[in-house]
């Protein structure tokens, strides 16, 4: 039987970092996952150094297939995103960079507020460790919960609701998970603006919503492509950020050092629908809680 979830893991030009996010993946408890690894690498992939190999016999071992994919020539992040989702039929596809770590039970967690929140998407806003001394009380003020099933909300740059960014630098996450005190298996729903490097959306509301087919709007030297994708999704299904958050940062340096161009800044995320279009989604249907949908699965 084909798992319901897929982690889909783009990679290029990190050999190390990669065998650390694999590491992670071998220490989950969530009994039904499967992992797409797609190098993009200028030499060797990723994926071919004998401590990724290990941790990639590991994860078949333990009943989780995994797949390498080699995808060249470069078209771009979005592009490759795009890649990634097509080779999926799960249900949820978690995206998780190749410089994250996962504690274990993330995955398990995550699968379980999407489960319990019916929205589009969940995620783990990554922790920067080395600023867990770092306390920034101003940066946590636009923390607010969800009450229940989160709401779509059309999200823009200049918006209120765009403030939230400020929840996931340095280690915020670890200061307002701090902060709630949360007893053990205990979790939160939270608004966010976006989160990066671990997004577990429900794959038939991603598609839905675009996915990354917008990659040929773009030069292929871009970034912002996942904000971009979630925002839509945002926009159409709602979804929220999980605390406490499983996933760690490598603070690896980064393999994306032109940002000329980001894509949620030149490509709308209503693609051409009108705010009284993307009202009619917030509070459509009574028996629906106000929200849009998920499409029907065959």
């Amino acid at each position: 039987m084909s798992p319901e979830l897929d982690v889909l893991v783009p990679t290029r030009n990190r050999p190390e970092e990669l065998a650390t996010t694999l590491a992670g993946l071998a220490a989950q408890d969530h009994p039904s996952f499967g992992v797409v690894l797609s190098d993009q690498s200028d030499g060797p992939a990723g994926f071919d150094t004998p401590s990724a190999r290990t941790m990639i016999r590991l994860l078949r071992y333990r009943g989780h297939p995994v797949r390498t994919l080699r995808h060249l020539p470069r078209r771009g992040l979005a592009e490759h995103r795009a890649f990634l989702l097509a080779q999926s039929t799960a249900r949820y596809v978690l995206f998780l960079d190749d410089d994250v770590w996962l504690e274990p039970g993330a995955i398990s967690l995550l699968r379980k507020a999407i489960g319990e929140l019916r929205c589009g998407l969940v995620g783990s806003a990554v922790q920067g460790l080395s600023y867990v001394d770092d306390e920034r009380p101003e940066e946590l003020e636009p923390y607010e919960e969800w009450p229940g099933r989160p709401q779509p909300e059309l999200i823009t740059n200049g918006s209120p609701e765009w403030n939230r960014l400020t929840l996931h630098n340095a280690a915020n996450p670890v200061h307002l998970a701090e902060k709630l005190d949360l007893a053990p298996g205990e979790w939160r729903a939270y608004k966010v603006a976006w989160i990066g490097g671990c997004v577990l959306y429900d794959r038939a509301a991603l598609v839905a919503a675009g996915g990354f087919d917008f990659w040929t709007d773009l030069p292929p030297e871009h970034a912002g492509e996942d904000v971009l994708a979630q925002l839509r999704v945002l926009a159409q299904y709602g979804g929220a950020g999980i605390l406490p958050s499983g996933a760690v940062h490598l603070e690896a340096p980064t393999t994306v050092p032109r940002r000329d161009v980001e894509a949620w800044a030149v490509i709308p995320v209503d693609d051409g629908e009108t705010g009284e279009t993307h009202a009619a989604h917030a509070h459509a249907g009574a028996e629906d809680g106000g929200r849009r949908a998920l499409p029907r699965r065959p």
